[in-house]
């Protein structure tokens, strides 16, 4: 048996772009708050009740709208070849926004079935996007979250609306987060667990004869973490804490694991009114490990039913990255308002430099200036969950008006609200990400706008006496940009305009470097109250260096009814 060239694809190969991309949690030293990006309390060690995101500030709303479609779509292949294929596309949603004193949330969940014309073979997908909290005790919170989405390895994008013949994503995650006071000593604590599925349809075929079967990924994340300590002035003229954390990730794909765990402790000096300066020391043990394949009597490895290596388990673990030592971390924290806050920090982490931090910036309450620096070990899996747990609670998800996919940025005037460079490639080899991600969206008026662009770098890591020695040392780069752009026309119409663009390249990829693009185009009119009408157009495509291979561009127009009740 053999592995199919999608198989190869979905193990080591680069994927194209998918259009979700999401933020990159920073995972610095543990200065920061428990749990969060450090944009907003880094420092304080002031125990709060709107954990998870919350504003007690925030106008109380429910907002709950469900909604059935019916739509009929042309896609029109443009290049290299001119199919034209028809579908009828029924759909039901929902789109939700809860936001109260004790609780906070955003939900749009779709599913939609595609009935083929002709040659177009029906399908089935589901996508959606939900983060949220709810307090249960003061100081003690619930976070939890959800993704699904898809991308297209026949079209690079998950735009193309050609069915299920790419990769799908699943991802949840939820976990408690407390913070209280025992004393002068502020406590603050935090645990989630997160799972992830990405399934590659028809990605492994044992030989030409027999019929393809999905290829799927799993990965099972926990991350905890807890720090004690006192805010300068209460015992001392400086702040004092210690804490620690525990990241493990375990990965299905030749029973990879990546284990982080730290001691640390902080010293806070105020500077001024508006400035602190954190020094951090502590302890880390980082591990990355994976088990070989079973081979058979020619020296070929075993493939099992489900396309996966058949795992062989009667040796030990063998591992890939194995980093220990001291570590060290200095950084500065400056809020000169409730509207701009700025963590960033240097040090040493992994066994080499590290720097990152985040910055929070909203003029007024209609523009919002988000920018974030990340450098982290991971898996897939691990880092869409991370990307989860960095979403606010409050957003309208914005969607292709054509498939209904989710697509560049969600709307939202707080935190990190843009998707980027996480699921800018597939593998399912561990990895060190570094990049930086920047969203900035607003309101004015009528008018709704926002776009966020990134750069995203992952070095793979595993073991060198294994077969996935040849990923080991690889390194995929992926550029993005997201934008959109929507207002009313009158009180009973509106527009709605969205770009992507992705450029990735590969040291590995036998494809060579690939640039992904999109922009669509939607008018939205009321029948009446509760049924309204959409017409749209898109333009997706996908380019590559390489000239042997051949540009793919698609163009498809909707026509569209919704009744929302």
């Amino acid at each position: 048996m053999r592995v199919s060239s999608q198989c190869a694809a979905s193990l080591f190969g680069l994927a194209a772009a998918l259009l979700l991309p999401v933020t990159a949690q920073a995972q610095s030293i543990g200065y920061d708050p428990v749990g969060g990006t450090g944009g907003s309390d880094a420092g304080s060690y002031q125990p709060s009740s709107d954990s998870g995101g919350g504003t007690a500030s925030r106008k109380r709303r429910t907002e709950v709208t469900p909604y059935i479609e019916i739509a009929q779509v042309v896609n029109a292949q443009l290049s290299p070849g001119n199919d034209v294929l028809t579908y009828t596309q029924v759909a039901a949603g929902v789109d939700a926004t809860i936001s109260g004193r004790n609780t906070g949330a955003a939900v749009s969940a779709r599913y939609a079935r595609q009935i083929g014309w002709g040659d177009t073979r029906d399908a089935d997908i589901i996508s959606g996007i939900a983060h949220g909290y709810a307090t249960v005790t003061p100081g003690l919170t619930v976070t939890a979250g959800g993704l699904a989405t898809q991308t297209s390895y026949s079209g690079g994008s998950g735009t193309s609306g050609r069915g299920d013949d790419g990769y799908r994503l699943y991802s949840v995650y939820a976990g408690p987060a407390l913070k209280t006071r025992v004393g002068d000593v502020d406590v603050a604590a935090s645990y989630r667990a997160g799972y992830s599925r990405l399934e590659d349809k028809n990605g492994y075929q044992a030989s030409v004869d027999s019929a393809p079967v999905d290829f799927v990924s799993e990965s099972v994340v926990q991350s905890a973490d807890v720090q004690a300590g006192v805010a300068p002035g209460v015992v001392l003229p400086v702040g004092l804490a210690v804490g620690g954390s525990f990241y493990q990730e375990d990965i299905t794909d030749l029973d990879q694991r990546v284990r982080d765990m730290q001691a640390r402790a902080m010293v806070t000096v105020p500077v001024n009114r508006t400035t602190q300066v954190v020094g951090a020391i502590g302890y880390e043990d980082v591990e990355i490990s994976n088990r070989d394949a079973v081979y058979d009597e020619d020296g070929n490895p075993v493939i099992g039913t489900d396309g996966h290596y058949v795992v062989d388990k009667s040796v030990p673990r063998q591992l890939s990255y194995d980093v220990s030592g001291i570590i060290w971390d200095v950084g500065v924290m400056w809020r000169p308002s409730q509207r701009t806050a700025l963590s960033a920090h240097v040090g040493r982490r992994y066994g080499s430099t590290s720097f990152g931090g985040t910055l929070a910036y909203a003029p007024d309450d209609r523009k919002h200036l988000s920018i974030a620096v990340y450098d982290n070990v991971a898996g897939f899996g691990g880092q869409v969950n991370r990307a989860l747990y960095d979403l606010p609670d409050d957003f309208e998800a914005v969607r292709d008006p054509v498939t209904g996919e989710l697509n560049g940025c969600v709307n939202s005037l707080e935190g990190n609200n843009c998707l980027s460079g996480v699921l800018g490639s597939v593998r399912t080899s561990a990895f060190r990400a570094r990049g930086v991600a920047a969203s900035y969206t607003m309101q004015l008026g009528r008018i709704n706008a926002g776009i966020g662009l990134g750069y995203d770098r992952r070095k793979y890591i595993a073991a060198e006496d294994t077969i996935l020695a040849s990923v080991n040392g690889t390194v995929d780069e992926n550029y993005w940009l997201s934008a959109f752009l929507s207002g009313r026309l009158g009180s009973r119409a509106s527009w709605s305009t969205n770009a992507h663009a992705n450029w990735t390249s590969s040291n590995y990829s036998t494809l060579g470097d690939s640039a992904v693009y999109g922009i669509s185009a939607a008018y939205y009119r009321s029948i009446t109250p509760r049924l309204s009408g959409t017409l749209a157009v898109s333009v997706d495509g996908t380019t590559y260096n390489d000239t042997d291979i051949d540009d793919i561009w698609y163009a498809s127009g909707l026509a569209a009814l919704r009744y929302s009740f």
